[in-house]
């Protein structure tokens, strides 16, 4: 713990603004009770009772009320950081909160009290075995929450169960490792000992077990940051019709004329919750001058970066030698929807084939909507919305890397485990891959991560 980490720190809790509330929290740090009551006594005039409300002034220096509210004073460490910890609870205007905190900071200034940095409070949790480090990394993804499943998903997460999971996984796996690296002691057995123990039916569940769980961390991932669907095609297949369909409002501007859309148009939309973030970008052609090559480059950018594709041609004509460069061209990681606009100028009704695991087909009309519908549920199901289920965490990428190199190290381990030669790397296999799993939870996580991760938080929590 850093010599930091020991400082009584405050900040205000609340976000900017003006409210009918504000709450300015203090966590104390290495400082005893002595410290707190000094405190209570100097912003009070008394001492609180522990976890209860108390209507009290704010006092200045001179003991004139700044503000009146709810003191609560929660001892150690049965507390948010572990810690001591005063929460003011005032009111929200920026002024008098900024007032109280300063009166905080100078009564504090005693015994070294100073403004907290972004995250502290929840990092000092982490610190004090309040939280590990996936439930502190919820807290921000909940506040951050812009979805009603987002919100859901990063509370299964802080309540703990992405963590027991992964610990549940953990466990098995260090079951297993001590099985392994006990029959090195005695390589004449080795082969019967790790046949009656079936370490490779165990080895196959927790690779099962540990596919689950990604499956799950990248729904929860999904929620937590959308998915990038890029809007691709040649000038006049109606790009920014269908970008306004799925909209629901006038976003691009739609003419006959070729090349009207020269750089990118972003629109975040919902589907059931899960945020689609939808970019129309310039039509695929050879450029007619420089500002339209730009765009042009621009959009192989986005769909070389894209989480879906969207490949519009005109239903109502042949495909060109340009939709066929254009599809050529494509990235194979991204899956892709094949949408044959204009089914109005055509007799065929909007429908949805598909062609392979990784490509499918939608023809609709974007002019009058007629099967957006249909796309709509084709970008849910690539979405992974029509599999969401409760048990799906909230999730960043690190975890899913984490989860990923995991993944690597138990299939190598189980190609090490078919030579009976090979049994100690079959244990460093399952090692590192425990060392994976555990830096999720923080317990193998550098200092410098530990900064980045909290950085990224609001002052006041």
């Amino acid at each position: 713990m850093a010599i930091r980490d020991h400082e009584p720190i405050a900040a205000i809790a609340t976000a900017p603004g003006r409210g009918g509330i504000g709450v300015v929290r203090i966590s104390f740090g290495g400082k005893d009770a002595h410290a707190v009551n000094a405190l209570m006594t100097a912003l009070f005039g008394q001492r609180l009772i522990p976890r209860h409300a108390s209507y009290v002034p704010f006092l200045d220096a001179n003991g004139e009320a700044l503000d009146r509210g709810i003191g609560l004073y929660f001892p150690a460490p049965r507390s948010y950081t572990g810690e001591h910890t005063l929460e003011l609870h005032g009111h929200g205007g920026p002024i008098v909160l900024q007032l109280v905190l300063q009166r905080c900071l100078e009564a504090g200034q005693a015994f070294g009290m100073r403004l907290a940095e972004p995250g502290e409070f929840t990092r000092r949790a982490f610190l004090n075995d309040k939280l590990d480090l996936a439930q502190a990394e919820a807290v921000a993804d909940l506040i951050e929450a812009h979805t009603s499943a987002a919100a859901r998903s990063a509370q299964r997460s802080l309540e703990g169960e992405f963590s027991r999971a992964v610990c549940a996984l953990i466990e098995r796996l260090t079951s297993l490792r001590a099985l392994v690296e006990a029959t090195l002691d005695f390589p004449e057995e080795e082969i019967d000992v790790l046949s009656r123990a079936d370490a490779h039916g165990q080895l196959t569940h927790l690779r099962r077990a540990l596919e689950e769980i990604r499956r799950n961390a990248r729904q929860g991932a999904l929620l937590r940051e959308g998915l990038t669907i890029v809007i691709a095609g040649r000038p006049n297949v109606g790009k920014s019709s269908l970008l306004n369909a799925l909209a629901g409002a006038e976003r691009a501007i739609v003419t006959p004329i070729a090349g009207t859309t020269r750089d990118q148009i972003t629109q975040s939309i919902q589907i059931e919750g899960i945020p689609l973030h939808i970019i129309d970008t310039a039509g695929l052609r050879t450029a007619k001058d420089e500002v339209e090559r730009m765009g042009i480059e621009r959009a192989w950018q986005e769909i070389k970066r894209a989480g879906a594709i969207l490949h519009v041609l005109d239903a109502s004509t042949d495909a060109t030698p340009d939709d066929q460069a254009i599809a050529a061209r494509l990235p194979a990681s991204a899956p892709v929807i094949r949408v044959f606009n204009k089914t109005d100028l055509t007799p065929i009704a909007p429908c949805v084939e598909q062609v392979n695991e990784n490509m499918r087909t939608v023809r609709l009309s974007a002019k009058f909507a007629d099967g957006i519908d249909l796309l709509r549920a084709q970008l849910l199901e690539i979405a992974g919305g029509r599999t969401a289920s409760e048990s799906v965490y909230s999730a960043r990428q690190r975890h899913l890397d984490a989860l990923a190199v995991a993944g690597q190290h138990l299939d190598a381990a189980g190609h090490a485990a078919r030579d009976a030669q090979a049994l100690d790397l079959f244990a460093e296999e399952l090692r590192l891959a425990q060392q994976q799993l555990s830096s999720m939870s923080g317990e193998f996580t550098p200092d410098d991560l530990l900064g980045e991760i909290f950085s990224r938080f609001c002052i006041g929590k």
